[in-house]
């Protein structure tokens, strides 16, 4: 359990290389996808072979939220990239502005590197824009009836 008073530190995955097997397996545990296509995605970022980060909250040693930046996020609209894609906060860490953090800090590190603008897939209203990010349209998720919303953070 987190201490209200804790403090949080959110961070790209290279201040702390030590911790990619670990993401990658609390990444796997949230979204399912399998652990090895996390790590390979990490260690192509870790390696310098590409731009598209992994961006951790920390709560002590716990990690409390996270995200990353991949091509595609498993949709049809394969010409808007990159995307944002793994965000999640731990349910007893929301409300404590994780999220919020950690897109910042992934739009930040990106637009530094010459990247932007950058997108998302969520089905999700209200919860984005707060961050500055704007509805763009919709977009078909692989293997999913129904569509989903995309948006851009230029």
């Amino acid at each position: 359990m987190p201490n209200g008073d804790s403090v949080l530190s959110c961070i790209p995955l290279r201040d702390r290389p030590e911790l990619a097997d670990r993401a990658a397996e609390w990444f796997h545990d949230k979204w399912g996808v399998p652990k090895a296509a996390y790590l390979e995605r990490m260690e192509a970022y870790l390696s310098g072979a590409s731009e598209y980060g992994w961006y951790l909250c920390l709560d002590g040693e716990r990690i409390a939220g996270g995200l990353g930046v991949i091509e595609n996020d498993f949709h049809d609209r394969k010409d808007l990239a990159p995307n944002l894609c793994a965000v999640y906060t731990e349910p007893d860490c929301r409300g404590r502005g994780i999220a919020g953090q950690l897109l910042d800090l992934a739009v930040d590190d990106l637009r530094s590197k010459g990247v932007s603008p950058v997108y998302l897939l969520t089905d999700h209203v209200g919860f984005y824009e707060r961050y500055g990010w704007e509805y763009l349209c919709m977009a078909q998720g692989d293997g999913e009836d129904g569509m989903s919303r995309i948006y851009i953070h230029r």
